[in-house]
């Protein structure tokens, strides 16, 4: 399958999921068994560890299905970039998305400055340029930060990794973000 093969099939199962007519698919025993010797995921997403946004459900996909790698704020660090790199150059995945998501906490609490202790400021000081260029004070400053958050963590795995690069240079591989809608249940791609 092809990138936007791949993203269709994505975007038809968070319809049905948008729509509540959930299929359920590959969550057998034999499915099980089946990836027992080995995994061949259609797609990595790299997504927010928000308990409201798990990617097999919100894109009714199975076991073996989805790589999916979650981080608070669905940050790009070495240790994930490495892991995308793992799904794109091993397992052959030719689509990756980073799925920022409504709502988000992480991004809440780095805008309000309530991110401290332990080591929590860690996560704000990582999402600190993303929300550096958002008014703060405007009342839909957490949802375009979320945006311009994925956007720019995408647009560093497309740039930070000679290995990605050279896979969205061939043209086996693309590496887009998007967004997902807590109370409509939709993901909307971001860019191309």
């Amino acid at each position: 399958m092809d990138h936007q093969e791949v993203l269709d099939i994505l975007l038809e199962g968070n319809r049905r999921y948008a729509e509540g007519c959930l299929v359920h698919p590959h969550l057998t025993k034999a499915r099980r068994r089946g990836t027992v010797e080995g995994q061949r995921p259609f797609a990595a997403i790299l997504g927010c560890a928000d308990s409201r946004v798990p990617p097999e459900l919100i894109f009714d996909m199975g076991i073996g299905d989805l790589f999916v790698i979650r981080v608070a704020g669905n940050i790009v660090d070495q240790t994930v970039t490495a892991s995308i790199e793992y799904a794109a150059g091993h397992l052959g995945v030719p689509l990756v998305l980073v799925l920022g998501h409504s709502c988000c906490g992480a991004i809440t609490a780095a805008l309000t400055g309530a991110v401290t202790g332990g080591h929590l400021p860690c996560l704000a000081a990582a999402l600190e340029p993303s929300l550096a260029p958002i008014d703060r004070n405007s009342p839909d400053a957490v949802a375009r930060a979320a945006v311009a958050h994925a956007g720019r963590m995408a647009k560093k795995l497309r740039e930070c990794s000679p290995m990605l690069s050279c896979l969205i240079g061939r043209g086996t591989l693309r590496v887009a973000s998007a967004h997902y809608d807590l109370a409509t249940g939709l993901v909307s791609i971001l860019d191309d």
